[in-house]
């Protein structure tokens, strides 16, 4: 289970509500940071770790996606698309594109995060866990946090919450007992923290939930400020 994964899914279905007026006639992981758009710093970082399959679902202006990335030849990677015709929420979004994503475990990231992370360390510790989640120190946007963290096990519970950081290793199997529809990921994960299936890991380096255009402006300044050097 500790084989280097080379299957990557970004999440990029959303529409982008707390981003306008920016994504009124734009998705959101086009929008440009540091010269280029947000989604491409994301492949080029996938391809850097080895990636060599990259999955994006999209529903709000889709066709604005696979026009502009491709099926991913300018960088040496298979992109394959997933569309969807309404909404899935992440759960459902996920489910629908488990055919391209294959039956191991593959990495799972919001299209609208920007990190420093080392995409290559990141895996399913052992055959019986079924999730791996990245995350951070809670942000002023989410000051209580998401989920604890013990002993490299994630909990639901605890004083000590930290903030789910949007990126996460899932085992295909979390999602054995799905239907096809709308349904958010949060359930399955908590259901399975109870079963102590999920680990996860803390980073402290450089992350950033890109959600409003006050984010985007301040991540511009970092990069500008060049904090990521040419390892972002």
């Amino acid at each position: 289970m500790n084989q280097p994964l080379k299957t990557a899914m970004i999440l990029a279905a959303g529409k982008g509500t707390r981003m306008r007026p920016l994504t009124l006639h734009t998705p959101k992981p086009l929008l440009p940071a540091g010269g280029k758009p947000l989604i491409e710093w994301h492949i080029e970082k996938l391809v850097a770790a080895g990636f060599t399959t990259i999955v994006i679902n999209h529903s709000w202006l889709g066709e604005q996606l696979e026009q502009a990335i491709g099926n991913g030849e300018r960088w040496g990677v298979n992109i394959l698309w997933s569309r969807e015709s309404e909404l899935l929420e992440t759960g459902g979004g996920i489910f629908k594109a488990l055919p391209l994503l294959g039956e191991q475990p593959f990495l799972l990231v919001n299209g609208d995060v920007f990190t420093d992370i080392n995409f290559f360390s990141l895996t399913l510790t052992d055959s019986e866990m079924l999730a791996h989640l990245v995350l951070v120190s809670n942000p002023s946007h989410n000051p209580d946090g998401d989920f604890a963290l013990e002993n490299g096990q994630v909990s639901t519970g605890g004083k000590n919450k930290h903030t789910f950081a949007g990126i996460s290793v899932l085992h295909p199997k979390l999602f054995d007992n799905c239907e096809p529809g709308v349904f958010p990921l949060a359930p399955l994960l908590k259901e399975k923290m109870t079963e102590c299936r999920v680990t996860g890991e803390l980073h402290q380096g450089y992350w950033l939930d890109v959600g409003t255009p006050e984010r985007l402006q301040a991540l511009e300044k970092d990069i500008t400020a060049g904090l990521f050097g040419e390892q972002c």
